[in-house]
């Protein structure tokens, strides 16, 4: 299953006879499942069906959903319009001007700023007779949306893959200045004694040992690099499983700062430190990154 992007755009439709459904959606970030879906007023009972049918292929993210029934080209005027219904309006709208004494100006036109006048006459008494009609619009307005995501979700996978071994790298090479610190700081220690007690007495090579052997446990990050290594292993299984993988993801980002961070506190390091640094500000690059996946 590949890695989809939390940003997409869909759009769907579907005619039966005189009725058209049209379906867009649109996705954006956010860490939980959140939908709104704007329906036409007589069909707000089918909400938590067209939720539902979203949430089998959106596992997170914000949706945002608009569905318009309208009349199908195939829909004669007749159909179009509830002429019945208009008349009984329009004559209430008369008899209220004529007992306000106002003047009876309505004309075709003015019809136009009564958008609830002009309602077509599409829709059935019972809102689940419009349902297979929606529900086949909202498919195939996902269908397109999962195909966005997709290829959205492919260059982002790509992109942090590369982002991620450049991380790793930076670990290797981390890994490859640790062992040199503890002679570092003997070598140093051991000019430093000479500096103090001169020439005519050495320095005790027994309290050497022990000082350099006590700074050698402390700036010690051999586990930090093991843990650090098996996430980047980790990393590499959640790509490879792909699906909904964002919150995983993010959560070994967490944790490689973590080890990262303990590394730059222990290591005692000038060049491990700039390396630390670069690690740190190429993970935050990848934790924004990872916000975007689903």
């Amino acid at each position: 299953m590949a890695v989809k992007s939390m940003t997409g755009f869909g759009r769907g439709e579907a005619v039966d006879g005189a009725v058209k459904v049209v379906v867009e959606l649109s996705t954006v970030n956010r860490k939980q499942f959140d939908c709104s879906v704007s329906l036409p007023r007589e069909l707000t009972s089918l909400d938590s069906k067209v939720q539902a049918l979203v949430h089998l292929r959106v596992a997170r993210g914000y949706v945002k959903g608009v569905v318009t029934v309208t009349a199908s080209g195939q829909a004669g005027a007749a159909d179009a319009l509830d002429l019945a219904r208009l008349t009984t309006q329009l004559g209430a709208v008369r008899a209220a001007a004529q007992a306000l004494g106002l003047a009876d100006d309505l004309t075709a036109s003015s019809l136009l700023r009564l958008p609830d006048l002009l309602r077509p006459c599409v829709l059935p008494d019972d809102p689940l007779d419009v349902w297979p009609l929606m529900e086949r619009a909202v498919q195939a307005a996902l269908e397109k949306l999962d195909a966005m995501r997709l290829r959205e979700g492919g260059a982002l996978e790509r992109d942090l893959r590369a982002r991620f071994a450049a991380l790793e790298a930076l670990s290797r090479e981390i890994a490859a200045l640790a062992p040199a610190v503890p002679a570092a700081y003997k070598a140093v220690l051991e000019r430093r004694l000479s500096d103090l007690l001169g020439a005519v007495q050495l320095a005790d090579p027994a309290l050497v040992a022990r000082e350099v052997a006590v700074f050698a446990d402390r700036c010690d990050v051999s586990e930090e690099l093991t843990r650090l290594a098996s996430h980047f292993a980790q990393v590499t299984k959640v790509f490879d499983a792909g699906g909904a993988c964002g919150r995983t993801l993010d959560f070994l980002c967490q944790e490689l700062f973590r080890e990262i961070n303990t590394t730059g506190s222990k290591a005692n390091d000038a060049a491990i430190s700039r390396r630390v640094i670069d690690f740190k500000a190429g993970l935050e690059a990848v934790r924004e990154q990872v916000q975007n996946i689903e």
